[in-house]
This record gives structure tokens, C-alpha cells and sequence, in this order.
């Protein structure tokens, strides 16, 4: 499998999230008032999902809980970049912990978006295609094929730190992905994570990554 190239329109995006969030920031009773350019598509995955409607409203809290969790990220992701995980033979484990990693990288974006920190752990839960999905919604513009059949095979990601030995019919199919492939995928993301938040990578990580590219 190879990691597809794709383009997004940045500077739109990026213009777009900019107004939202000097919206989102402002009293809630008034920034509840004010219509995103998302709030239908917003309305049709709540319904897809029967989800309790999101009231996105930016705080300093939750600015610094996505930090948080974007940081927890990029600290795990050191973890799914180690040689053992690298063995194809502990692809289980690999996905269990890219499940964990994108999690904390999605619920980044939604925090920052003004998602609040209870709503996600009541709808999003381990869900890695549907906190995907509202990202996307919302402007995070990743639009990576392989990022959204990796999530698809991910969700919900409990279920890769079971044990099927006993039940073969029951394992969870892996999509073909091996560490080879689901790492890049996963780096791209945290990597677009930090890029649309702004937020500083933790100390010592950029020369990691940095060394991880070359």
C-alpha cells in the first residue's frame, strides 16, 4: 500500500477556520448565534450517527487539553515508530496502539475546534473513522484515502488489544496493513494535527522527526 498524495485547498481552509474560531471565541450565548460554513454538514453526520448535536464554543481549557492531547500523540508516537513494532508479526499491536495515537491527534483538532472534552468521550469514544469524519467536516482537511480505510480498519480500536486465539472467525481483519504502511499514514496526520492548531510539538520531538525523515 502506498500513502496517496493529497491536495487540499490550504489557504481556503485555513482562511475559513481562521474567522470561525475569532468567532468561537467570543461570549458562548453569542457565538452559538453565529452559522459556520459546516453547520450542515455538522447536521447531517449528527444525524448519521445520532449524535447529541455539538455546540462548538473555544475556551482557554479547552485549548489547553488539545494541546494535551496532541502532545500525548506525538509522545506515543514514538512507540508505534520503535523497531518492535516495525516486526510485520506484531501488526495487532501496531494497530492498537496507531488507534490510541490518532485518537489523541483527532480529539486535538475537536478540542481546539471548540468540541468540548465530554462531548467526545460520549460520541467519539474509540470511534477513529467518526472522529475522522467530524475533523474533516470541520476543516482539518486531510482527505488521505489511505488515512480514512486505516481508520475504518482501526475502529474501534479496542478491539486490537484483544486476544482471538480461540476465536478465528471473530479476529478483526487488519485491511492489509502491516507497521510498514500504517505508520507513515499515521505520522501524516499528527504531523496536519500540528500544522492547523499551531500548537508547539513537545521538547525534543522536532529533532526526532526531523532524523525520522532523513
Amino acid at each position: 500500500m502506498i500513502l496517496s498524495d493529497s491536495l487540499w485547498s490550504d489557504s481556503k481552509i485555513s482562511t475559513s477556520r481562521r474567522a470561525l474560531l475569532r468567532a468561537l471565541t467570543i461570549a458562548p450565548v453569542a457565538a452559538s448565534a453565529i452559522a459556520s460554513p459546516w453547520d450542515g454538514a455538522m447536521a447531517a453526520l449528527h444525524q448519521r450517527y445520532d449524535d447529541e448535536p455539538a455546540r462548538l464554543v473555544r475556551t482557554r481549557e479547552g485549548r489547553s487539553m488539545s494541546r494535551f492531547r496532541y502532545h500525548n500523540a506525538e509522545r506515543w508516537m514514538t512507540t508505534l515508530s520503535s523497531d518492535f513494532l516495525a516486526d510485520p508479526r506484531h501488526t495487532k499491536e501496531t494497530l492498537h496502539q496507531a488507534g490510541f495515537v490518532t485518537q489523541q491527534a483527532l480529539c486535538a483538532y475537536l478540542l481546539d475546534m471548540g468540541f468540548s472534552d465530554a462531548w467526545n468521550a460520549r460520541h467519539i469514544k474509540q470511534d477513529i473513522a467518526k472522529a475522522l469524519a467530524y475533523a474533516n467536516t470541520c476543516g482539518f482537511g486531510h482527505d488521505c484515502p489511505d488515512m480514512a480505510r486505516l481508520a475504518a480498519v482501526l475502529s474501534p480500536y479496542w478491539k486490537w488489544g484483544y486476544h482471538y486465539d480461540d476465536w478465528e472467525e471473530e479476529r478483526p481483519r487488519t485491511g492489509g496493513f502491516t507497521p510498514a504502511t500504517i505508520t507513515p499514514i499515521v505520522r501524516a496526520l499528527v504531523d496536519r494535527v500540528h500544522d492547523v492548531t499551531g500548537h508547539p510539538r513537545p521538547k525534543g520531538c522536532q529533532r526526532r522527526t526531523q532524523v525520522a525523515r532523513s
